[in-house]
């Protein structure tokens, strides 16, 4: 099965560690995976926080992704094990989830989430922040205004450096919205 030559473009990209080959396979893929997990969990927390974990492990593993497969597929393929994994552990009643590798997504370059969120005023960006859910507030926080590295946000929040970075990825995302929504005047 053959996949989209832009989609495979990214898939290529993204083995050499681009970040922006990254990103725009999450941004592409997000929905179809989250909505996967809803299903599955019937709760809107954990099957975003199994995305988030799907994404990070695609992204440390995506050097073993054989052109053979639907990009998708594989995705929800490696969603539905964690998604399994993680019931598991719950069932025996084991409270920390296995810190996967780091990826290597590089936050070298500002993004565009990063220049809308710096060109805002202060007290609107907070106002904006604040509609967040409190799991992408947080990480905004720590990283914008705490100034704290990718390793002290894991730390404080004991979740694997890849979830942080994807999960920051998706709250700048997400923030993103809320701003070009208010500057609409949506």
């Amino acid at each position: 099965m053959a996949v989209k030559p832009d989609v495979q473009e990214l898939i290529n990209r993204a083995k050499q560690a681009d970040q922006k080959a990254f990103r725009a396979l999450l941004n592409h893929f997000w929905d179809d995976v989250y909505r996967f997990q809803l299903k599955r969990t019937r709760d809107a927390y954990e099957a975003e926080e199994v995305t988030v974990q799907t994404f990070a492990r695609a992204f440390d593993k995506i050097d073993t992704y054989e052109d053979s497969f639907k990009f998708k597929t594989w995705l929800i393929t490696i969603s539905k094990n964690i998604h399994i994994d993680l019931t598991r552990k719950q069932k025996l009643k084991t409270s920390e989830i296995e810190t996967f590798g780091v990826s290597q997504i590089a936050d070298a370059e500002p993004t565009v989430e990063d220049k809308i969120i710096k060109e805002q005023n202060l007290s609107n960006l907070l106002g904006q922040i604040k509609e967040l859910q409190p799991h992408y507030r947080e990480v905004i926080e720590l990283r914008f205004f705490s100034e704290m590295s990718y390793k002290e946000i894991a730390v404080r929040t004991e979740q694997p450096i890849t979830n942080v970075k994807v999960r920051l990825l998706r709250a700048k995302k997400l923030l993103a919205e809320i701003i070009n929504q208010k500057q609409n005047g949506l």
